[in-house]
Parts: structure tokens; sequence; C-alpha cells
């Protein structure tokens, strides 16, 4: 593998967590502000409690943006996008 090959390789790896925050954030958006709120969480997993959602809310601001919704996934307190 040439080194731009494994260098590709690397950057698309990287990227998928954000893509797949991404298609996640869509999904479950259902106003499509660009936010999930506790509600449209609690539209796919009814058991996330307040708390749980102010832990994975980083800036407090009541809701979540991409990057949260990223790490939420990654930690499983989100499911990933639906595979169509």
């Amino acid at each position: 593998m040439t080194k731009f090959s494994t260098f590709a390789a690397a950057v698309a790896v990287a990227a998928c967590p954000v893509i797949a925050s991404a298609d996640t954030l869509s999904e479950l958006d259902a106003n499509q502000d660009g936010f999930l709120t506790l509600d449209e969480v609690q539209s796919v997993n009814p058991e996330m409690t307040s708390d749980q959602f102010i832990t994975l809310d980083l800036d407090a601001n009541g809701a979540l943006d991409e990057e949260e919704v990223a790490a939420a996934t990654e930690s499983g307190m989100l499911p990933a996008p639906s595979e169509g």
C-alpha cells in the first residue's frame, strides 16, 4: 500500500464516528434543528433518564450537538444509525 493509500484509509476510518453521529443526529432530530433534546433521545431510548442526558450534554445547553451525539453513540448511550 502506498503512503497515500495508507493515509487515505486512516482518514476514512477516523471520520467514521463523525459520519455516524451525523446520521444518528439526522435520524433522531424530529424538528431538524441540528440538536437532540431529551424527548428526541427518549423516542429511541426510553430508558434514558434526565440525569444521563445531562451527563451527555457536555456544554449544558439542554440539547446534544453533533460532537455530543458522537460521544453518546460511541459509548452505547445512543443507537448507531440504522443501515438502509
